[in-house]
């Protein structure tokens, strides 16, 4: 088996006295796992770091067994956020979830266009934090647990909605769900709309939303938690106000 694809590296562990195992999001292939020859010099550190976009060109002899690859830097990468911890550790967090919700070999395009729109967003605006919850959500969608937000799951109308049913994933109106609404879990305005703007406890509201569904539908289910990349960041975006 042999391939050669657009990737995002998503972790890298050392292995033997000088390689490493790295796991990639393909284009087209879907997640990876490859043994890189040299992958612990100094030379490839920057180019294994989580998020960096490469040329990942694959070998396997069987399309079972863990095969070998050859990973080419493609941009700057991670570097470009050296003097931007945040971005760091939004970019550490997307590929932590990503490595941590994505099965093996199964193609997902959808989920590497989410990633390199997060990425992208990391270098273009400052509501990143805003993208990186539609990129859990659309990550959720990629494997079919896609949040319903488009009418009210008791009523059906379309407008003012601002709940989701924690069980069903599903919009729920302010009327329809004022008599559960401490149950209820908050709908952010700008996941209904990209031109909405963030208002106070937007962000915070969306990354409760996304972790929730991402708990209940991944990582419970297999018995993990969510990665801790992930609860650094909601962290240190607390810390640094941006909730």
């Amino acid at each position: 088996m042999e391939f050669e694809d657009d990737a995002f590296v998503l972790s890298a562990r050392a292995f033997g006295e000088a390689g490493a195992i790295v796991e990639v999001l393909t284009a087209s292939h879907g997640k990876y796992a490859a043994h890189v020859a040299g992958g612990a010099s100094r030379k490839m550190k920057p180019v294994l770091q989580a998020g960096a976009r490469v040329i990942c060109r694959y070998r396997a002899r069987v399309s079972d067994q863990l095969g070998s690859a050859t990973l080419e830097a493609v941009g700057e990468g991670p570097s470009a956020f050296f003097d931007d911890a945040l971005a760091l550790a939004g970019l550490a967090a997307a590929a932590a979830i990503a490595a941590g919700a994505l099965p093996e070999r199964e193609p997902h395009p959808g989920a590497y266009l989410a990633f390199e729109a997060f990425s992208a967003a990391l270098a273009a605006t400052d509501d990143w934090p805003a993208v990186f919850v539609r990129f859990e959500a659309g990550l959720l969608q990629e494997l079919g647990f896609g949040l319903d937000l488009t009418r009210c799951a008791a009523t059906g109308v379309t407008d003012d909605l601002v709940y989701v049913s924690p069980r069903t994933g599903r919009a729920v109106s302010r009327e329809a769900g004022e008599p559960y609404k401490e149950r209820m879990l908050a709908l952010p305005p700008f996941l209904l709309s990209s031109q909405s703007r963030l208002g106070p406890g937007d962000v915070r509201a969306g990354l409760d939303l996304t972790a929730h569904f991402l708990e209940q539908f991944i990582f419970n289910p297999v018995n993990k938690p969510l990665p801790p990349a992930r609860l650094w960041l909601v962290d240190r975006l607390s810390d640094a106000g941006r909730l």
